[in-house]
């Protein structure tokens, strides 16, 4: 990005949102009760909330960009009259801080304060490792952010210093608490330059430091197991078997915030004849087992891979199967029920890879009958089960190593494989992704050129490609999937192998854990308390709540849908971390997701308990200790039927607790991003089902999802520099720059893009918004005034009410980027077009309809600012409390025949351009044309009579298939049949291809035989201003009848044609005699019947200091011959010299170069000179 010159514009708007955020505070403008829902002047109320962000760091862009959707529909809705409410809370449950503060306390014991860490070049060089494509199973949560952290720094130590930090400062990290004592006022400090519109009375961290929050989670999980919604049982988890245990993040010599990853396990069922190794276990069930995260691929299996020398084993499970893979994947199996003893792995054979190379599967899903095993020499032992499935239609890893033994015939030998089990076998298209087609790995590695499965950079760019698009944007081709996204029916097919008996969950650690006790983990199923999202009737009731609920987009809708049908378990409590106890078993923990899921609702008392004090420590408001929250108190709060409980809390007290939550629920609108929708947005559905089964009307109204954000087209990410900060965006780009650029980033669930220049350009759009309102406001007086009836103000006015209209519209859906485009972008676009056209000027009441207008459109997106203006216009009451405007009468025609000018306007410049340009063809010099002074436009009022034909018949075709034209072939078949086209068929479809594209932009209008207004009158209205733009003298208007036959074949309606002259003249002096005038001399045309005003206009086109017509005097020499050789005397300049009046008309003789000037009947020669005075 290029540098700024100064920061004057950025420090005007940075004082500006200072200035407007105090008078926020202290107006309490962002407060919101219950009691102001009841008065009169509401519209109702609108909740809104966004996932609160975990307090290990400030907050960053991405953060602001999601919940930027929350502010500004607040915004809107605002000025729509309802009360608003959107409170903001922090979370501090979880594992990563815990983590985190153990990792420094680690750090200082091995190491010391402050630590002195090993040279990182005298610890021995790990070979890099192969980094693998995964698509991210969100449903974990927020565990894996310690091990996103581990990216940027070895230690914890080195990441807090990067954070700016002192070491004196660093060590009170070592203690968890610290850090909810640190990162939330940062975050609302930030949150706050922002310009955020939350009530901030209702703010609260969460984890059992807070004793109200602690309390609240603790009824909804008494609440959830009395419903019989929580139950205990196995569940996936990091073990250490050395250990005994699970072994958690602070047990951990290496791998913290590492979490189980699930893998599909594909059965692939060794046939006849079996390989030579396998020959002994004839009659059992014999399967290659290979561990996939894309079991939606499996439909292209075209054989598997295994490793010629690695270790393999055949070990006896459950049923008494034979499973074949590494011995360290048959050991995590042997923890997750595969095997008769837990933890106890049966072998039944040991072999090497190359012994069952070319053994005959039968895989699920795949369109061959029988695949082979097949050499891959690349396999790694740490991932994995060693066996891979092959699927060379998606997978470049695949498609390489297939080419290679295809090409190799000496490679093949040396490993006993026969060309039967490798030459038939061809990619099979299962998945279209956009872009690369069905057929996406092969389609790459021709593209990047890749000769084989050694060009491991080529390769991993490759997959990097084709893996996350196919998942996010891939399309199945399949039967009984075709048509469907990816990401929607990978679940679905993983079960329906699973039900089938073709596949199994199979878990192991994302990267490698090893425990304190020096043993590598494992993934086990320990014994804990989980969610039960699988029941029936409780996913029955979310299918109905996500049936009324609002997504704004059916891409949400169906990725909620895909999470319910897959959605089982989920583990709410674990052992390590910080987090509210369970309530009837204290040696667990209650997770981050699951205490997450309703507490909107604490927001809605918040404030009564504990006014916005972060702990909930100290005195309340409302006089209520936090010991007397008896479940019986929170019930009679939240459920409408509760009676009143036993308890010394004031009954008053406790229906003024009520009512905040009666009159705030349901949640009207939750906005995340859409990483969220599989995991906590379909708990938030789950759990307020849950709690309110029989009160509907508290269940969620709306979830806005949005997409990823990336920074100047590129992912954010610290370790590349392309990273900003919440604190650091403000400071660049100011509040309301950073928000103009927030609202233009993207509004769809696909990856928004948060343009700086954007950013910098809002800076000068905003700044020069504001001085235009003060000079508009300093020149009010000056302004026009009384009726506003010409053409333009009445165009203005209507275009002012369309944008109210279409901006309206916009922000009900959410729209926000289209709303800054038809609220700010366009509408300025219309005032810059009016101050253009009015060539009589502005009128002042347009004027201030227009700041007003815009003032109130650019409220919700650019608070401060437009609160600003709002003060300048002298308006009493804040911004925060106006109305939306409300749109007058749109004449769209109106608006249409205003659009017809401009395109006019511009075609006429285009054509003078050409006019200009030197002929082409001829050798030599090719001098321009001397500049026209004159043009006449024809306009038609009907088509010519093969223009009118063609529309006639595509009007008819249009009518007859529902609004839509038929192909090309069709038409130009018609239209070649008919006798009077016979001529102009080459000049036929070229105008049917102009229509169709204007139909798409224009709609339906452009099959018109009229034009719907008066093209001749529109354009003579604005002939003055046509006739400046051109810099021409004049302009005339005739129809095309009164023109010549081509004149007449190529004029038609709203195309009017034009013809350019030059119309002779005779040079003539004009010489200001004033003194310091910078044109004393100035040669100019006179053309016959110039009248005085025309000479003058002419001038001012060369002198553009003279900017009044009334200002100037012209004058002739009484003495034409003589006068001009006279030495001009100071302050006599008007002496022997006779002033032209208004009525004067110039007549000039060609052939004689000679000028003469008529007035009152009296005929003059002027000479050569004329004389011009500038009052």
């Amino acid at each position: 990005m290029t540098e700024r010159k100064g920061t004057a514009k950025l420090d005007f708007l940075r004082k500006i949102e200072k200035e407007v955020q105090q008078k926020w505070h202290d107006d309490r403008a962002f407060e919101a009760n219950a009691a102001d829902i009841a008065n009169p002047k509401s519209c109702g109320k609108y909740f809104v909330t966004f996932p609160y962000p975990y307090m290990n760091g400030r907050l960053h862009l991405g953060h602001t960009f999601s919940l930027s959707k929350c502010e500004f529909a607040v915004g809107y809705q605002k000025l729509k009259g309802k009360c608003c409410l959107f409170p903001f809370g922090l979370h501090c449950t979880g594992m990563p801080i815990k983590a985190c503060a153990d990792k420094l306390k680690r750090e200082m014991e091995l190491y010391g304060y402050p630590p002195e860490f090993p040279d990182e070049e005298e610890e021995e060089e790990e070979e890099p490792k192969e980094e693998e494509v995964v698509i991210k199973d969100k449903t974990k949560g927020k565990k894996s952010k310690a091990a996103a952290k581990s990216a940027s720094s070895k230690y914890q130590w080195g990441i807090m210093k990067s954070l700016g930090l002192s070491d004196e400062e660093i060590v009170k990290f070592s203690e968890a608490e610290h850090w909810l004592d640190y990162f939330p006022p940062l975050a609302i400090q930030d949150l706050k330059s922002m310009g955020l519109k939350v009530d901030w009375r209702r703010s609260f961290i969460t984890t059992d430091i807070n004793p109200y929050y602690d309390s609240f989670v603790r009824w909804q999980f008494l609440t959830l197991r009395e419903r019989n919604k929580i139950k205990f049982g196995k569940r996936y988890t990091i073990y250490s078997p050395k250990d005994g245990q699970p072994c958690m993040d602070h047990d951990r010599q290496t791998g913290e915030g590492v979490g189980p990853q699930e893998y599909t396990l594909i059965k692939m069922k060794v046939v006849e004849p079996y390989p030579l190794k396998l020959s002994g276990l004839k009659g059992k069930n014999i399967f290659l087992v290979a561990a996939t995260l894309r079991p939606e691929t499996m439909f292209g299996q075209t054989n598997c891979w295994v490793r010629p020398d690695m270790k393999y084993i055949g070990f006896e499970t459950l049923n008494g199967d034979i499973f074949i893979c590494t011995q360290r994947a048959a050991r995590n199996m042997s923890y997750q029920g595969f095997t008769k003893t837990n933890g106890v792995v049966p072998v039944v054979k040991e072999l090497m890879g190359e012994e069952i190379l070319g053994a005959a599967l039968s895989a699920p899903l795949t369109s061959y009958r029988v695949i082979y095993a097949l050499p891959m020499l690349t396999i790694k032992e740490d991932k994995g089960t060693g066996v891979v499935t092959s699927v060379p239609s998606d997978a470049p890893d695949d498609i390489a190593a297939l080419r290679d033994l295809k090409k190799k015939q000496a490679f093949r030998a040396k490993y006993g494989i026969k060309d039967e089990m490798v030459l038939p076998f061809e990619p099979v298209p299962i998945i279209e992704i956009p872009g690369y087609g069905n057929l996406s790995a092969p389609l790459l590695c021709d593209e990047l050129k890749i000769q084989s499965q050694n060009d491991k950079e080529k390769l991993a760019e490759a997959k990097e490609k084709v893996y996350l698009k196919g998942f996010y944007e891939g399309i199945m081709l399949v039967d009984g999937f075709k048509g469907q996204k990816v990401q929607e029916v990978k679940k679905l097919i993983q079960k329906k192998m699973v039900d089938n008996g073709e596949a199994m969950i199979y878990m192991e650690p994302e990267k490698q854990v090893i425990s304190r006790s020096a043993d590598e983990c494992v993934v086990a199923l320990c014994d804990q308390w989980y969610l039960d999202y699988g029941e029936e009737n409780w996913k029955q009731q979310a299918y109905d709540c996500l049936k009324r609920l609002e997504t704004f987009c059916e891409e949400t809708r169906r990725n909620f849908e895909a999470t319910l049908s897959w959605l089982q378990e989920h583990a709410c409590s674990r052992t390590y971390g910080l987090g509210t106890r369970l309530p009837w078993d204290e040696h667990w923990l209650i997770e981050s997701l699951s205490d997450s899921t309703i507490y909107m609702a604490f927001y809605t008392v918040a404030h009564l308990l504990q006014q916005g004090n972060l702990h909930g420590q100290g005195e309340s408001p409302s006089g209520i200790r936090a010991n007397q929250m008896s479940k019986e108190v929170w019930d009679y709060i939240f459920f409408k039927t509760a009676p009143f409980p036993t308890t010394k809390i004031p009954r008053e007290t406790l229906n003024r607790l009520k009512q905040e939550f009666e009159c705030w629920y349901p949640v009207d609108l939750r906005a995340s991003g859409k990483d969220l929708v599989p995991n906590h947005l379909s708990y938030y559905i789950y759990n307020h089902v849950a709690m309110w089964p029989d009160q509907r009307e508290k269940w969620p109204v709306a979830v806005r999802a949005n997409g990823h954000l990336l920074l100047n087209s590129e992912k954010m990410s610290k370790s590349t520099g392309n990273f900003l900060t919440l604190h650091e965006a403000v400071e660049k780009f100011s509040a309301d720059g950073m928000r103009l650029a927030l609202a233009d980033a993207g509004d769809t669930v696909e990856d928004a893009n948060f343009v700086e220049a954007m950013a910098d350009a809002g800076i000068l759009r905003l700044y020069t918004w504001v001085e235009w309102v003060k000079e508009m406001l300093a020149s009010w007086d000056s302004l026009r005034s009384g009726p506003a009836t010409t053409f333009n103000d009445r165009v203005f006015a209507s275009e002012v009410n369309a944008g109210i209209l279409k901006t309206d519209q916009n922000y009900e859906k959410m729209m926000f980027k289209e709303a800054l485009k038809t609220g700010f972008f366009e509408f300025q676009a219309a005032k810059d077009k009016y101050r253009e056209l009015a060539i009589e000027g502005v009128h002042r009441d347009l004027v201030l309809r227009f700041i007003e207008t815009q003032t109130l459109l650019l409220a919700p997106i650019c608070p401060h600012v437009c609160e600003h203006i709002w003060t300048l216009l002298g308006k009493m009451d804040s911004i925060m409390k106006a109305s939306w405007p409300v749109p007058g009468p749109i004449d769209e025609i109106l608006i249409r025949s205003s659009q017809y000018l401009t395109e006019v306007a511009h075609d006429l410049r285009l054509r003078l351009k050409s006019y200009m340009a030197p002929a082409r063809g001829k050798k030599g010099n090719k001098e321009a044309p001397q500049k026209p002074s004159h043009c006449t436009i024809y306009v038609a009022k009907t088509y010519p009579p093969w223009q009118h034909t063609t529309l006639s018949v595509l009007r008819r075709h249009y009518q007859a298939n529902g609004g839509q034209l038929p192909d090309n072939k069709i038409i130009a078949s018609e239209l070649s049949s008919l006798p009077e086209l016979k001529k102009y068929m080459k000049r036929v479809m070229p105008f049917v291809a102009m229509i169709k594209e204007n139909l798409e932009k224009k709609g339906p209008r452009v099959l018109d035989l009229e034009l719907e207004f008066d093209e001749r009158a529109v354009l003579m209205e604005n002939i003055v201003y046509l006739t400046n733009s051109l810099e021409l003298e004049q302009i005339e208007l005739k129809f095309a009848s009164e023109g010549d036959e081509k004149i007449k074949e190529d004029c038609c309606p709203g195309k009017p044609f034009c013809v350019f002259r030059l119309e002779p003249g005779v040079s003539v002096f004009l010489v200001n005699p004033q003194p310091a005038n910078g044109h004393f001399s100035t040669k100019i045309e006179v053309r016959q019947g110039d009248g005085r005003d025309t000479i003058i206009r002419r001038l001012m086109k060369m002198d553009r200091g003279i900017k009044d017509l009334s200002k100037v005097k012209l004058m002739r020499f009484e003495d034409p011959l003589r006068g001009p050789r006279r030495v001009p005397v100071l302050g006599k300049e008007d002496a022997e010299k006779c002033p032209i009046l208004e009525q004067a008309v110039f007549y000039i003789d060609l052939a004689e170069k000679r000028v003469r000037l008529t007035e009152n009947g009296r005929t003059t020669d002027i000479g050569d000179t004329l004389v011009y005075i500038v009052n």
